[in-house]
């Protein structure tokens, strides 16, 4: 009799490596690893064999690098995304990818499971099982983490010791990290104490500043309505593009946060986040906004900007109010193309040009002498009008007050 499957999304790391062995003990089925490369810069037929060694049957790797970049990641940029005012999202933009990608692995191998190896009080457990529910919903999930007797890192580590699983971390160098294109984290071990501050040797994508270049550097990029084309007039794909990018910021000592977040279950959490190529892309698309986009336009799309950050970091890409939202976006971002040149140095970016043929911005109009399109004159008729409100309300008062 067949045995029935269950496709593992593996990574290689401590949770995913032991979950191997552990479901073999634990239930009768043929376990099938998946893993789906996001850029998380690992030797992937290492990573095969380990899976292999581990006791998986069949390995998947998943090459979705551009896909990552192209419809995930870009598409919150052009949202202007950020959680918590903060954070720029990159697990957040992997895991809805992940699950899309196991629901594949799982039809094409006929299981009927899904296992994970997120733990039980994290965000990643939510946005996996969102995000496959959302595609299929009769698939079965397998949550080790909430079900199994090990409850720490540390037992883990001591798990996979006994059972012969070779490992890259150890209870003295415990951080957990996630890493793929367009960021790494760190969280976990002492970063947990609010008052330790973090450790710059942490970093793996950025430099310390006192390490950082000690002349200051320009980078333009282009843009195509809303969608980074181009850097140093290089037209690249989206993965050269950020891959070079990464490295440009990471020299300047540019794109580290550290940030007490809100999860998804309710508790706050401490993460450091590296996104180098990616806080450059956020801060040059907002300077080429404020040229090319209108007042109102503007302000509304911080709404949605909000919103759409919190619907990624939660777990709800494929939903109907997320891809209303992209409608919206796509809409909004038709004229806004151009380039934007700036300036980086231990750790700033100054805005030093912008350019494009749908600015708004027009110095005729703008500068302080005489222009065709609006007479100084005209500002006494529109002042009046602008504060008749005001007026009304200081006439009411005065005559209340009598």
């Amino acid at each position: 009799m067949k045995k029935d499957k269950v496709v593992l999304a593996y990574s290689g790391g401590l949770d995913t490596s032991i979950t191997i062995p552990w479901l073999k003990e634990n239930y009768d089925l043929e376990v099938i690893a998946c893993c789906v490369d996001v850029g998380q810069d690992d030797d992937m037929e290492q990573v095969k064999i380990k899976a292999i060694e581990s006791g998986a049957s069949k390995v998947y790797v998943e090459d979705c690098k551009e896909e990552f970049l192209t419809e995930y990641a870009f598409k919150a940029l052009k949202a202007g995304a950020v959680y918590e005012h903060k954070y720029l999202l990159g697990t957040s933009h992997a895991r809805p990818l992940i699950a899309k990608k196991l629901v594949e692995v799982a039809h094409k191998e006929g299981a009927k499971y899904i296992c994970h190896g997120c733990t039980g009080k994290g965000n990643d457990q939510v946005r996996f099982e969102t995000g496959i529910a959302a595609i299929d919903q009769s698939i079965k999930i397998i949550a080790p983490w909430r079900i199994w007797d090990i409850k720490s890192r540390e037992d883990a580590i001591d798990y996979a010791n006994a059972h012969g699983i070779k490992l890259t971390v150890t209870k003295e160098k415990i951080y957990s990290r996630d890493q793929n294109l367009w960021h790494i984290s760190h969280e976990g071990g002492d970063i947990e104490f609010l008052e330790n501050e973090h450790k710059d040797e942490i970093y793996m994508m950025v430099k310390p500043l006192e390490q950082a270049k000690d002349t200051a550097e320009y980078v333009e990029i282009e843009f195509k309505k809303g969608v980074p084309v181009a850097v140093n007039n290089e037209k690249l794909d989206a993965v050269s593009l950020v891959t070079k990018l990464n490295k440009i910021a990471g020299e300047h000592g540019i794109g580290v946060i550290d940030i007490i977040e809100n999860r998804i279950v309710g508790m706050k959490s401490r993460g450091i986040y590296e996104t180098p190529g990616g806080t450059l892309l956020y801060a040059a698309l907002q300077e080429l906004e404020s040229i090319c986009l209108d007042k109102d336009t503007m302000s509304f799309k911080k709404t949605v900007a909000q919103k759409y950050g919190d619907l990624t970091y939660s777990g709800l890409w494929f939903t109907p109010l997320k891809d209303g939202l992209d409608a919206f976006i796509d809409s909004i971002m038709e004229n806004v193309s151009g380039k934007v040149k700036l300036k980086l140095y231990k750790g700033n970016i100054k805005p030093a040009a912008r350019i494009s043929k749908y600015a708004l911005y027009d110095e005729g109009i703008s500068s302080f002498g005489a222009s065709d399109m609006y007479d100084h004159k005209d500002a006494e008729g529109f002042i009046k009008l602008f504060s008749l409100p005001t007026k009304v309300q200081s006439l009411i008062k005065s005559k209340n007050s009598k």
